[in-house]
């Protein structure tokens, strides 16, 4: 694209507007518009951070072939579409699966600007053979969830401070993965040396008011180690310190909190204190019950799963069964160490 410049301004009260004639490839002629413009007494400038826009009678296409206006993606590039020029294509990284991962904090700050730079984003990103798209909303932006569904992303899931769609644009099946499947729980088998058990009451919760004596269990924090869980938990209900001895087998079940699946971790804490004090919020009653006695319970006997935990959990306090201990290790992907679980 060939273009010349004739430019011609107004001089009146030191703001001008300003013209000028474009020839384009193919002989066609247009004059459009300058921004509004400054004149000093060495000449005319244009206001601070303003960028020229110049609308041309050209084709996305035709401007797609010049290689100063299609730059990679991710680079905070310009693009032609729909005949205009200085259109932003959205910020983001490479990901290890050549899709794209939209930096959240270089978004635009008004729909129209979001709704133009992401069209003109996703056709550079089609034309660079991407595959999956990650666009994180954060809640100020909640107005860019609509336009973005209409380009064709749809929920992937969501955290209190944002909203992560993402987008699949080869013409394959997806292979984007799917949002987190599972929650994972952990129950704290507790004993003493008169063999009695640390035994709880829900003050809330499926068991409330039933007069039912389980061990304390819990929901895994997000970035909380199940060893760690289980000994938050029994600090927070009963307020006994323990440290953790082993995992003795895990549940895994379907359809549990919004069709998600649960995978339960059944631990052997040895205890460190015995004054037990009560999380008042969520525990009716707290105790060390004897061993015999919580056993005893209908709610044990009567039901499979539970007993044979119960049961399993007993011949390990016994020495008669070795689960999983925790073994810190580097995975050679991560400078941290993680946990790896196994009986040795």
């Amino acid at each position: 694209m060939t273009v010349s410049w004739s430019p011609s301004v107004s001089a009146s009260s030191g703001l001008g507007a300003s013209s000028r004639s474009v020839a384009f490839r193919g002989g066609a002629v247009s004059r459009v518009p300058l921004r509004v413009c400054r004149r000093r007494d060495d000449g005319v400038e244009l206001l601070p951070n303003r960028m020229q826009r110049l609308s041309v009678q050209a084709s996305a296409a035709e401007g797609a072939d010049d290689p100063e206006l299609s730059r990679p993606a991710g680079s905070g590039s310009k693009k032609v579409i729909d005949g205009a020029l200085d259109v932003s294509i959205l910020k983001g990284r490479v990901d290890s699966y050549k899709g794209i991962i939209v930096e959240p904090s270089s978004l635009p700050v008004d729909v129209p600007t979001f709704e133009r730079c992401l069209k003109a984003s996703l056709q550079q990103w089609r034309h660079e053979k991407r595959r999956g798209i990650w666009l994180k909303l954060p809640i100020k932006n909640v107005d860019f969830v609509a336009p973005a569904v209409e380009a064709g992303f749809s929920y992937h899931h969501a955290e209190p401070t944002y909203v992560m769609l993402s987008l699949w644009l080869p013409d394959t099946p997806s292979t984007l993965p799917a949002n987190a499947s599972h929650q994972v729980g952990v129950g704290a088998f507790v004993l003493n040396d008169k063999q009695e058990v640390l035994a709880v009451q829900e003050r809330n919760g499926p068991l409330k008011g039933t007069s039912i004596w389980k061990m304390p269990t819990g929901i895994i924090n997000q970035g909380e180690d199940i060893f760690e869980g289980a000994i938050r938990e029994v600090k927070e209900e009963t307020g006994v310190d323990a440290e953790f001895v082993e995992v003795v087998g895990f549940r895994q079940v379907h359809h549990v909190a919004f069709e998600k699946s649960d995978l339960f971790f059944l631990c052997i804490l040895r205890p460190l204190s015995s004054i037990i004090t009560k999380q008042d919020s969520e525990i009716a009653a707290a105790q060390w019950m004897p061993l015999a006695e919580f056993k005893a319970q209908p709610f044990f006997q009567n039901h499979t799963m539970l007993r044979k935990m119960l049961d399993v959990c007993i011949l390990s306090a016994q020495g008669h069964y070795k689960g999983f201990t925790a073994h810190s290790l580097h995975t050679g992907f991560q400078t941290i160490p993680s946990f790896f679980y196994c009986n040795e």
